[in-house]
């Protein structure tokens, strides 16, 4: 809840759908600010972001141009779970900055902050009027895996597995937009749910 601002946080797990909403809002001309967009944009070369995790990985996690070089990184986390805890506090804080700072400079009528480990990371956005999942079943997410990134069934079985549940995910919703079917079906889901955050909106203190 920010003075001024209706804020509607949207997740959903992997191959749920998530971007495919976010771009059907962006046609209707709300702004959605995005956690994955930020997470690149707060490391980008010259940033103190980035120039914090050469300090605290060394320079073997970065490329030739002196980018983040994210195959590095992943190894790095992979091999040391530890590693990972130390890259997310560099880089999380940083992230909600980023969002915070981009929905205090938005106008429109509400806006959508979109974080895909929403429910990891719930206390950090207490002020969220509203959250939307979009949900689908696990053998949807892993049928679209398989067919969207080319990966066998196992890997697909492991990347739903390292989220938050789908039970964990609708617990905190408020609105939920069903994502079993075709893409299309979206539109309207999506239109009826803009004509919904409007009317809070507009009655928004």
């Amino acid at each position: 809840m920010l003075e001024g601002h209706y804020v509607v946080g949207l997740t959903g797990g992997v191959a749920a759908g998530k971007s495919a909403v976010e771009r059907r809002f962006t046609t209707l001309g709300i702004g959605v600010h995005d956690a994955d967009r930020a997470a690149r944009a707060v490391v980008e070369p010259g940033t103190e972001g980035l120039a914090e995790i050469a300090s605290a990985f060394g320079p073997d996690v970065l490329d030739t141009s002196g980018a983040l070089n994210r195959a590095a990184m992943r190894r790095r986390i992979f091999e040391d779970p530890s590693a990972r805890k130390r890259l997310e506090a560099i880089v999380h804080p940083r992230v909600r900055q980023w969002t915070m700072t981009h929905v205090r400079a938005d106008n429109g009528p509400y806006c959508i902050v979109a974080v895909p480990l929403l429910v990891e990371n719930l206390e950090h956005y207490a002020w969220l009027d509203r959250i939307l999942v979009v949900d689908a079943s696990v053998d949807t997410q892993l049928a679209r895996l398989t067919q969207r990134d080319g990966i066998d069934n196992a890997l697909a079985r492991r990347m739903v597995a390292n989220q938050s549940t789908r039970e964990e995910r609708l617990s905190i919703a408020t609105d939920v937009i069903h994502n079993d079917g075709p893409e299309d079906a979206l539109d309207d889901a999506v239109k009826n749910l803009h004509e919904q955050f409007l009317s809070l909106a507009s009655h928004h203190g």
